[in-house]
């Protein structure tokens, strides 16, 4: 009896010619008004007959993609060439060659070189941006909706660390695994959480512990092929949906386990993969997207993953609390000459809290990312009347390299959390700018920026002015 091998697919559709309203949250609605967003034919859903027809030949359906007007599925190679000859049928493109053995060790972006025990250094960690006089100001990302996208978010769910339980607002799963989503398929996500949400008494504090967030993992455990990337699509739609503030991914994609998909440097260009033209979408709707730049500064493929290529986001690299590069951390620029990263933050021994609940450090670009989310995540909460272009911008011009950029270790740096906060927003000529707070204003004082609030001065670095 001949078995049949399922493979997996993207399909894309001719069309929309349903006009089916969009699926977005109140929240997503309140924002796309807020930032002047218009709809477009993107916003609109899949057509439910091209899905029907699909169905009714056989083929199972993972999830769709609004953006890119097509299906994420699984059909044998027949199924496939008949689904070919459909009329409302554009492409068939296979994303996941079953056939073809999971490789493990081609997983891109994790260098979990994890220290058994760690001493307290998040104070020093969020220093290296200047993130603490935010938070002593009381911006911690209240306000803001973040999502954390990865591959596995073991007992995420249980750890005290996450004490405030109200934060998280639900989870996703985008892959076919079956294993539970909280399960032992992985901890990548957990470790990333806690840099952002941890707190464990005076021992330990994430950088935006105040920030609500969601879960998402589009990462697969066993193999490496460009279905995950679809699966990261999803999720940047699903996020989009929901009305997310800032999207923070520590995962990234350059070889598969067929090599005949593994990507050319040349393809580093922001509109090559599906996935980082989604990152540039998910941009321009509106969020704030960080990602990874990826670990692979000391291998034969040397440079950034995608989407870490993609226009208008957020990309991180790894630096110590010294400030200084870390080997591992991946090189730019991108294809067409951008910088990339665009800046850096902690990823070299960070210090993160592990799934027993003790505080560890890790390697990573993955570590370095959430950690600049959580800066994003106060800078927003402390100006919510900017978008996320103008919070990106704030963040860049911040970096200590802003004026000279490296274009190939550190992009524009370090950035500066309360320089982010106090500098004039480009193009204002207006020194009181932004939002409009009863607690806090900014004036010049002898041609010096002055921040006032509540009855005290502070300077640029947010120190008391008696």
């Amino acid at each position: 009896m001949l078995t049949l091998i399922l493979l997996v697919y993207f399909v894309s559709f001719l069309d929309k010619p349903e006009k089916t309203a969009p699926q977005l949250s109140p929240r997503a609605v309140e924002q796309r008004a807020k930032w002047h967003i218009q709809t477009d034919g993107m916003d609109y859903p899949v057509c439910g007959m091209y899905k029907d027809s699909l169905l009714r030949m056989g083929v199972k359906i993972y999830h769709q993609s609004r953006w890119f007007n097509g299906v994420t599925c699984e059909m044998d190679e027949k199924t496939a060439s008949k689904v070919a000859g459909l009329k409302f049928v554009t492409n068939v493109e296979m994303t996941r060659d079953n056939t073809v053995p999971g490789n493990a060790p081609k997983k891109r972006i994790r260098e979990l070189e994890m220290s058994e025990s760690a001493t307290n250094k998040t104070q020093e960690q969020l220093a290296t941006y200047n993130l603490m006089p935010l938070h002593k100001a009381g911006y911690e990302g209240q306000g803001i909706l973040m999502a954390i996208c990865d591959g596995g978010f073991y007992d995420a769910q249980t750890l005290s660390c996450f004490r405030q339980k109200d934060l998280e607002l639900g989870h996703f799963d985008f892959t076919d695994d079956a294993d539970d989503f909280y399960g032992p398929t992985g901890a990548h996500g957990t470790y990333c959480l806690s840099t952002i949400s941890g707190i464990l008494d005076s021992s330990y504090y994430g950088a935006a512990t105040k920030a609500q967030y969601y879960l998402m993992r589009s990462e697969e455990d066993a193999t490496e092929s460009p279905k995950e990337m679809d699966n990261l699509v999803a999720a940047l739609e699903k996020a989009d949906s929901l009305g997310v503030n800032i999207f923070s991914v520590s995962l990234g994609y350059a070889m598969f386990d067929n090599d005949a998909w593994s990507l050319k440097k040349s393809e580093l260009d922001g509109q090559t993969t599906r996935v980082s033209r989604a990152a540039t979408i998910a941009a321009r709707k509106g969020m704030l997207v960080c990602v990874a730049a990826g670990n692979d500064g000391n291998n034969d493929w040397k440079k950034i993953s995608v989407p870490a290529d993609a226009d208008s986001v957020l990309t991180v690299g790894a630096v110590g609390v010294d400030s200084l590069i870390g080997s591992f951390s991946s090189w730019g620029p991108s294809a067409d000459g951008r910088v990339k990263p665009d800046v850096c933050a902690v990823g070299v021994k960070t210090t993160l809290i592990k799934t027993d609940g003790t505080i560890s450090q890790g390697n990573g670009t993955s570590f370095a990312t959430p950690l600049l989310a959580g800066l994003a995540a106060c800078l927003w909460s402390a100006l919510p009347d900017e978008n996320a272009m103008q919070i990106r911008d704030r963040i860049i011009r911040s970096a200590d390299r802003y004026i000279n950029p490296d274009s190939y270790r550190y992009g524009y740096g370090i950035p500066d959390a309360w320089k982010a906060y106090t500098m004039i927003p480009t193009g204002t000529e207006n020194i009181e700018f932004g939002i409009q707070r009863t607690d806090s204003r900014k004036i010049l004082r002898h041609g010096q920026l002055i921040i006032l609030r509540e009855g005290q001065m502070y300077d640029v670095l947010g120190r008391k002015i008696e």
